[in-house]
């Protein structure tokens, strides 16, 4: 997949992943990013939660972006 691809399904995705995992994305880095990713590589995705988010919404969003994606996503929250 490539990143233009991915940042579109995020997009898409924006105002759901904000209302039903209280999370913002913030952008996608590493390899995806730079144009470098290659079978098996996972994409990286900055997202800030939002007050009341909880371990909950951090899991639900990574199973639903893996759904979305087809790929494995890490997810790194903006305050870490």
């Amino acid at each position: 997949m490539i990143r233009q691809k991915i940042i579109k399904i995020l997009q898409e995705a924006k105002e759901e992943i904000r209302i039903k995992y209280k999370a913002e994305m913030r952008g996608i880095f590493g390899s995806y990013a730079r144009g470098e990713a290659k079978q098996g590589s996972d994409v990286d995705i900055l997202v800030n939660f939002l007050e009341g988010a909880t371990l909950f919404d951090f899991v639900g969003l990574a199973n639903y972006l893996e759904e979305k994606l087809k790929i494995k996503v890490d997810i790194v929250p903006v305050d870490t």
